[in-house]
């Protein structure tokens, strides 16, 4: 088989590297995984039993020379990353080979733009060419417009406008890429913790306030600002879409729910939805208002 006809897979966690490798098996492609160690489900050993033109190789996240000689071993020339890696990963107890550590001493910043981008020249001096990861899934970007029954009601809108003005100020220093805003003020900002803890920790602090309103004595001291949270998600300004582009599924919405978010935002054309069509009805059970734009 022509090494044209093959697709090296850079495989973190979640959903995310399952849903591409489908879409490169359903356009005949031969994919040569390599599955993290500390990130990728060990499903993925599933579909390799399952499928002849699926080869997995597992490997530790600090090894990027082993990463490079597979794919040379392999004949792979096109490659791409999918799913998430833990930005904390890099201060773990993970030990780098020599090319990863040599890597890392010359980053100037040890943000995911500057690291991954630094991982993606050196698999292109090596004759890997790293591919866009939206490139196989495009049905799934988020379309504009309203994608639940309900759309966001006035309070929810101005919590948009202005959640979309702060995230993109944090997405442009590669900080991240959520915020969730209630009342127009900026209740969370996701950092190296990811989406769904950055929901869970704007939840957990509105439930504390309940908590210091319900011991009020005098009703009259209780707050008057709406409690309703609104997440808002955007791609970075000059979001490579390689890496680190913006997702969403299922579990956010079940997130939302618990912490007690009414509206999600998402930035149109540059947001992945996994199975858009369960993420609506989800939302829709839980009253959660879903647009795009």
């Amino acid at each position: 088989m022509a090494t044209n006809d093959k697709l090296g897979l850079i495989a973190g966690n979640g959903r995310f590297p399952f849903l591409l490798l489908d879409a490169a098996r359903a356009h005949g492609l031969t994919v040569v995984v390599a599955a993290i160690k500390e990130e990728t489900d060990e499903a993925m050993n599933i579909r390799a039993s399952a499928d002849t033109n699926v080869h997995v190789h597992w490997m530790s996240l600090g090894e990027l020379s082993r990463l490079i000689d597979t794919f040379h071993k392999e004949g792979v020339t096109r490659a791409v990353m999918a799913g998430q890696v833990k930005h904390k990963q890099i201060f773990s107890s993970i030990r780098p080979d020599w090319k990863l550590a040599k890597l890392l001493m010359n980053l100037r910043t040890r943000n995911t733009d500057m690291l991954l981008g630094a991982v993606a020249k050196v698999l292109g001096d090596e004759g890997i060419e790293l591919i866009s990861s939206t490139q196989f899934l495009e049905p799934l970007l988020a379309k504009p417009g309203v994608m639940t029954k309900r759309a966001p009601d006035e309070q929810e809108q101005k919590d948009i406008d202005y959640g979309r003005t702060v995230a993109r100020a944090i997405a442009g220093y590669d900080l991240g890429q959520t915020v969730v805003i209630a009342a127009q003020a900026c209740v969370a900002v996701e950092a190296m913790e990811g989406t769904d803890a950055t929901i869970e920790r704007a939840g957990a602090l509105f439930r504390t306030l309940d908590a210091e309103d319900a011991a009020r004595t005098d009703a009259a001291e209780s707050t008057t600002l709406r409690r309703a949270l609104t997440v808002v998600k955007v791609a970075k300004p000059n979001q490579d879409m390689r890496f680190d582009v913006p997702v969403v599924g299922v579990p956010t919405i079940r997130t939302m729910q618990r912490a007690g978010a009414t509206c999600l935002a998402l930035e149109a054309g540059r947001t992945l939805m996994f199975d858009p069509e369960a993420i609506a009805t989800e939302a829709d059970k839980a009253g959660i208002a879903i647009v795009a734009g």
